[in-house]
């Protein structure tokens, strides 16, 4: 039996079947990865409060033949400060949007979630949201292997979207989020 346990961020999750649900995963030692909760859907789930978006949490994972299924979880930090300040979390919807495009999935990256559960324990506190955003970004950018000199002439939406090809899903809601935080325009 091939039992693996980690420590990570949810991204993301998406319902499949009728009780289960795909979570995606930022770790230090696998990267990106996408599990299988069985049964969390359930009312009598006793594991569906751990695994929400934005939760830093410990995974107890069997690893089959295909996709890794959630056996035991608990939550190490559940960022409830930031939870309940909708800027704050409008804002660590976006940089979990970023980690999910710009990370490839099963590439360990351990700069990458130290930089991200940082920036997630510094907007539970009294820091510049503008200013700590902007900075993971191109420190994310930066760590990648995506950013220059050059880079710094353009928006960083722009920059983000090329990589991506694709628009962000959360750019919709970021010029609000900038008019509520006095966020420069990017």
């Amino acid at each position: 039996m091939n039992r693996i346990v980690v420590e990570g961020i949810v991204l993301k999750r998406r319902n499949s079947g009728e009780a289960d649900r795909i979570l995606t995963i930022f770790t230090r030692k696998f990267g990106k990865m996408s599990i299988k909760a069985a049964g969390v859907r359930k009312i009598t789930s006793k594991r569906s409060s751990h695994i929400e978006p934005l939760n830093y949490s410990i995974l107890s994972l069997y690893q089959g033949k295909g996709m890794p299924i959630l056996t035991e979880v608990m939550t190490k930090e559940s960022f409830g400060e930031l939870k309940q300040d909708l800027t704050k979390i409008g804002f660590a919807y976006h940089l979990c949007e970023l980690v999910d495009g710009l990370c490839p999935e099963g590439q360990e990256n351990g700069h990458v979630f130290d930089l991200l559960s940082s920036v997630l324990f510094d907007l539970c506190g009294d820091c510049n949201v503008a200013e700590r955003i902007h900075e993971f970004e191109i420190a994310l950018l930066t760590t990648l292997g995506y950013w220059s000199e050059r880079s710094a002439q353009l928006q960083m939406s722009s920059v983000i979207e090329s990589i991506l090809e694709r628009k962000l899903k959360t750019r919709a809601m970021l010029p609000k989020l900038i008019a509520l935080s006095n966020y420069p325009e990017r």
